[in-house]
């Protein structure tokens, strides 16, 4: 029986079944562990009996997953963890690997055949096209090459202006074998964006494209490449990749083309567990984006676990997850080379030259894994798209779906619309630990609105405000044990202070990452928004997404933003902005349906005080709504220091919020 055929029940989607689960990467973990330590997980595999022995033996877990990966084979228990402090864990003391090597080593381990694709690159402008495991290691030694000839050493940085293309990926994967630090921007962020991320970190190489293609249009980037080129003086080079111009390049720097010509074996620096890999950044709203480092061990092991054995990725699968190179979801998505996949990178908008542009490049490169926004799943639910009656889907077994709260109504419209045997894999995790904290499993039912449980190795709870553990009811998302991706350290914070104010605070030695979750009566978990947007009215806190699965679902209702904003008297404002669907008015008919709705779907108490329509909703450059920096303007705080424009999608729109909270007499502090 293939999974996904069993009944459902009980709000239940999906469901694996005893062949499904014994032919899964996990289910092959849970056995050879069993064997390996006498350890008995059930039959079939029982995921919570894996997971309670992945954090409660973290040293048996995390050095079998180092072993059955190969990544670092036959480390003794011992060794694996050694100091369990956070922040300041330790992890594998004295063995060294490097993340290019492992990426690439399917080519020569006898996973995939050295002639088959690893990347298949999509773009706007152009058919897909292969680019093989063997060019691939044969890219990545050249540039290596190049880098090193250009004076490029461990722990020196490049960075790169560039958007999803097989160029991006070559261009880590060369730093990383060189032992230097990557860093990344979108060609659409401006240069002030940019430059508020690479001048922190002082790179000494930049590689950037002449432009990109987005919607159909070229947008010529070559002024703020100028601008860039001169606001960085630690660069030694700027290297040329050709997008818009092929023949043009600009005064001073090297040719993409010449500077990967000799294809060569890659020759990789061996580093220590911990050395860093890349530098990513906190989303920046309200300030100077914050740069985390991550290291190679870390993100290795935990890329490989996230693939493997919570998604299902076999030698051969193919990867695709829309993202642009300054999300994190980029680097996850580059990181399926660890477990051989073969890697769609998308070079274009989200829903061009159709909103079901995803499906249809799923379709071209027979996609297995197709990972995206909740938001555009749930753009698609309400434009009543049916992508698997219009494209073919027939070897898509995952869907993933990040970056926000997933809605209920989607969960369901996955299944109806797409497949009804693929596994959903709804994720809660973080830029700040390159994975999920919560997510799927091929082991467990698929139930709508839920995430299935805590990952593997991930020691997840809800707290309530007194630090206590919480079950059925909202509390903060904390961690209580060490993950191997948590950040090294921030940029530019010698003595942890940032790093300890971010994470560890009120509860030192405690991770919490500031999202407000419920464990459910099933085990699953949902998360109802950021714990500092919680909408806590006479005691009474609710999440935000609970106000948006209710509102979003309305047909006039194209997008929402939902504020609670305590006042300096004492009182509490509560909110509701939201943008209309083409041809609708906020008439006196739709604001009572809107709240006797949230009223009666929700909580009484959380019937928002005013109802305003407005232009758009703004969001970060990762589809998150900007919630607390928008209720800081509220509460009075002046626009340059309540958000960071260059850090929105659409800086517009901030005007507007501007206004308004000047029309309400926010004093501005």
């Amino acid at each position: 029986m293939a999974p996904g055929a069993a009944p459902p029940g009980d709000g239940v989607l999906w469901r694996p079944t005893e062949s499904s689960i014994a032919a899964t990467r996990l289910g092959a973990f849970a056995h050879w562990v069993s064997e390996r330590r006498g350890t008995a997980f059930g039959e079939p595999v029982d995921y919570d009996r894996i997971w309670h022995w992945s954090v409660e033996s973290p040293q048996e877990f995390w050095g079998d997953l180092a072993t059955w990966t190969g990544a670092l084979p036959g480390v003794p228990d011992a060794e694996v963890l050694t100091d369990a402090s956070m922040p300041g864990a330790t992890w594998f003391p004295g063995r060294t690997l490097n993340y290019a090597e492992q990426a690439l080593r399917p080519a020569v381990d006898g996973r995939v055949d050295p002639g088959s694709p690893a990347l298949i690159a999509v773009a706007e402008d152009s058919e897909p096209v292969d680019i093989s495991w063997q060019s691939l290691r044969g890219q990545v030694g050249a540039l290596a090459a190049t880098l090193r000839r250009l004076g490029v050493r461990p722990g020196d940085r490049v960075v790169g202006y560039l958007p999803n293309i097989p160029e991006a990926v070559v261009a880590l994967l060369a730093t990383a074998a060189v032992g230097a630090v990557w860093s990344a921007c979108a060609p659409d962020f401006g240069a002030r964006a940019a430059l508020d991320r690479f001048t922190q970190i002082e790179p000494v190489v930049l590689i950037t494209v002449d432009g990109y293609r987005f919607n159909g249009r070229a947008h010529d980037r070559r002024e703020a490449v100028g601008e860039l080129r001169a606001a960085l003086p630690t660069l030694r080079a700027t290297i040329h990749v050709p997008r818009l111009q092929p023949e043009e390049l600009s005064e001073g720097g090297l040719a993409w083309a010449d500077t990967v010509a000799d294809s060569q074996e890659p020759v990789f620096e061996a580093l220590p567990f911990d050395a860093p890999l890349w530098i990513v950044y906190s989303s920046g709203t309200t300030g100077l984006p914050k740069g985390i480092v991550h290291g190679h061990g870390g993100i290795v092991l935990e890329q490989l676990k996230i693939a493997q054995l919570h998604q299902d990725v076999h030698p051969g699968d193919r990867y695709y997850w829309y993202a642009s190179t300054a999300w994190i979801m980029w680097n996850i998505a580059t990181s399926a080379l660890l477990s051989a996949a073969t890697v769609v990178v998308h070079d274009g908008a989200p829903g061009f030259p159709d909103l079901d542009a995803q499906f249809s490049v799923a379709a071209a490169t027979g996609v297995t894994h197709l990972g995206t926004s909740a938001g555009y799943l749930s753009t698609c639910e309400k434009a009543r798209l049916h992508p698997g009656k219009d494209h073919d889907l027939s070897r898509l077994r995952v869907v993933g779906s990040t970056g926000s709260p997933l809605p209920t109504s989607t969960f369901s419209w996955v299944y109806d619309a797409i497949r009804p045997d693929v596994l959903l894999a709804s994720i809660s995790g973080g830029t700040d630990v390159a994975t999920g904290f919560l997510g799927a499993s091929p082991l467990l039912p698929v139930i709508a609105g839920e995430l299935q449980r805590p990952m593997l190795g991930v020691a997840a709870a809800a707290w309530d405000e007194d630090g206590h553990a919480v079950r059925g009811e909202l509390g903060e998302l904390v961690v209580t044990l060490p993950m191997p991706s948590m950040p090294l350290y921030f940029w530019n914070d010698p003595d942890g202070t940032r790093y300890r104010q971010a994470y560890f605070e009120p509860w030192p030695g405690t991770w919490r990452h500031g999202d407000w979750i419920e464990t459910t009566g099933s085990g699953g978990v949902v998360v109802t928004g950021r714990s500092d947007a919680t909408l806590n009215r006479g005691g009474v806190r609710i999440g935000t997404a609970d106000i948006y699965a209710i509102v979003e679902h309305l047909p006039e209702i194209a997008d929402c933003l939902v504020l609670g904003v305590e006042q300096p008297d004492g009182g509490y404002w509560m909110p509701l902005f939201v943008q209309l669907t083409d041809g609708q008015e906020l008439t006196e008919a739709l604001t009572e349906r809107i709240r006797q709705s949230i009223r009666h779907q929700a909580s009484p108490r959380h019937v928002p005080d005013e109802i305003l329509e407005v232009p758009g909703v703004p969001r970060t450059r990762t589809g998150k709504r900007l919630e607390v920096p928008l209720k800081r303007l509220f509460m009075g705080i002046a626009p340059d220091s309540a958000v960071n424009p260059a850090t929105v999608d659409d800086p517009d729109l901030l005007a507007h919020y501007a206004r308004l909270a000047r029309e309400r007499g926010a004093t501005t502090t």
